[in-house]
């Protein structure tokens, strides 16, 4: 079970079409690059879900650290371990643990920090986003964990004739387009939280059966959504990573289509771009010119293929740096982005289980 959860975003850029892309003309962005993190020798990093740095310059990690466990209950199965999220110094020296056992620990995804330091982890496997505030504790959960997990394959009931298989898709349900999804935060396999200047919620929903963003309140309140399969403006094959810019617009990755689409903040679709290959991950730099940083990876582990864009607001690539590798200066599925200014970044992967501190030339 642990493996088949743990495959997630692998799985899914090779399935929607992840290639190889050669861009003449591109930039190549000087840059210096280290192993950030310090631990203790007993203490170990995993898949780096998501990684983000607050104002005071403490850094958090949200990685999947091992197997999660199944625990069959009387009616239903509870699935709980399998990531943690550490708290790190401004040089990258261990601190403490952050949420140790918390229900929502699964399959880490995501995790990004808001204007007032809160963290909020994203997990796939739990399809929650669960806020803490700045001292570790957990002030908001949106989304809730599935009822049951299947541990063990069950016979059909004598004369069901085609009750296996179900379960694919919304298409049917109530009229709604495929992956429009449920009003609420009835969350798929979530991958990324945002928010604009009022503290509304927006939630990329995601890489599981719904392909949409939800837009819920600073209380958790739902307000909108907008998104469902396919190619077309506002469609999604995979809504990846989001950024809101200073103006309120609403900047998507929509993995499996292969570009980034903009909305305004109430889901009307405002423009789109490409030539960022297959965007896993993308942060917004904070100045007055602001910049978008896309990570891309063209196989199913970022080990042929990858390399971090510089963009433009209005999509124009400026620069490109790193390639798909092992050592420092390459990287092995980019899955987290944290820019907060245009020149510093920290690099998050999933299978070099490290976090990179990148300095721009």
């Amino acid at each position: 079970m642990s493996r088949t959860i743990t495959a997630t975003v692998t799985a899914a850029i090779l399935a929607l079409g992840g290639s190889l892309i050669a861009q003449a003309g591109i930039p190549e962005i000087a840059f210096t690059t280290s192993d950030f993190l310090k631990t203790p020798s007993d203490v170990y990093v995993g898949e780096v879900g998501g990684v983000a740095a607050n104002s005071k310059g403490l850094v958090y990690v949200y990685h999947r650290s091992g197997h999660p466990y199944a625990t069959l209950g009387d009616n239903r199965t509870f699935y709980r371990g399998g990531s943690r999220l550490f708290q790190f110094d401004a040089g990258g020296k261990y601190l403490r643990e952050f949420g140790q056992d918390v229900y929502g620990f699964n399959a880490a995804i995501g995790l990004r920090i808001d204007p007032q330091d809160n963290v909020w982890t994203i997990d796939e496997g739990a399809n929650q986003v669960v806020k803490f505030d700045t001292e570790g504790r957990v002030a908001l959960v949106l989304g809730r964990k599935p009822e049951t997990i299947s541990v063990r394959p069950n016979a059909a009931p004598a004369g069901a004739a085609g009750a296996a298989g179900g379960g694919g898709g919304q298409a049917g349900q109530a009229g709604r387009a495929p992956g429009a999804g449920t009003p609420g935060s009835t969350f798929s396999r979530p991958t990324d939280v945002a928010w604009d200047r009022a503290g509304n919620i927006y939630v990329a929903d995601g890489i599981g059966s719904n392909n949409r963003i939800a837009k819920l309140d600073k209380d958790g309140r739902f307000i909108t959504h907008w998104g469902s399969t396919g190619k077309g403006p506002g469609q999604f094959a995979g809504v990846k990573a989001l950024a809101i810019d200073a103006q309120g617009n609403v900047y998507a990755a929509d993995l499996g289509n292969k570009r980034i689409q903009v909305f305004d903040a109430e889901g009307a679709f405002k423009s789109e771009f490409g030539g960022v290959g297959t965007p896993i991950a993308m942060c917004m730099t904070r100045g007055a010119t602001q910049h978008l940083y896309i990570s891309h990876a063209g196989d199913e582990d970022g080990m042929e293929d990858a390399a971090i864009y510089k963009v433009q607001l209005d999509g124009k690539v400026v620069g490109k740096f790193g390639a798909a590798g092992k050592v420092l200066k390459e990287f092995g599925l980019a899955n987290s982005l944290d820019c907060r200014s245009d020149n510093e970044l920290l690099v998050g992967e999933r299978t070099n289980w490290r976090v990179q501190k990148v300095s721009l030339k």
